[in-house]
């Protein structure tokens, strides 16, 4: 496996998994509207089966990008965020065009993501609202984690 790194200023970007916080990723996430009370079980999992991307500032982890991806046809971006005292630096626009410049999810057919209210950052990058929302469908499961 090819680890990427990508540096700007004093933040560097990182494919290392040894580089997680894990504890630091699933302290945002289980705060956060989608993953809301994730328990910590299910974040170490979720970052084993996905190509992760951390976002650090020296030696603190402020970022995380997950894609779950076959790395041939598809990718779904997911648990993206930058802790607010890093935002407004445009760091999740360079998050996600690390991800999307990544050697290994190149000639992908599509990619897919779920925002309640970051439709504006995505948009920069190329994202589209679905061109046929009627093809598209879900099993949703608001709230599974509460029985943790």
């Amino acid at each position: 496996m090819t680890i990427e790194s990508y540096r700007r200023g004093r933040y560097l970007i990182s494919t290392d998994p040894g580089r997680l916080d894990v504890q630091a990723i699933q302290a945002f996430l289980r705060t956060s509207y989608w993953a809301e009370g994730i328990p910590l079980e299910v974040v170490e999992r979720s970052i084993q089966g996905s190509l992760c991307f951390g976002l650090y500032a020296a030696e603190s982890q402020v970022g995380f990008a997950r894609i779950v991806t076959d790395h041939a046809t598809f990718a779904y971006v997911c648990d993206v965020h930058v802790v607010p005292p890093h935002r407004g630096q445009g760091l999740g626009r360079w998050l996600m065009e690390c991800v999307l410049g990544s050697p290994r999810l190149q000639g992908l057919r599509r990619w897919m993501l779920v925002t309640r209210d970051a439709q504006g950052l995505y948009r920069q990058v190329g994202f589209q609202p679905l061109a046929d929302p009627a093809r598209v469908m879900e099993i949703a499961r608001p709230g599974i984690y509460r029985r943790y």
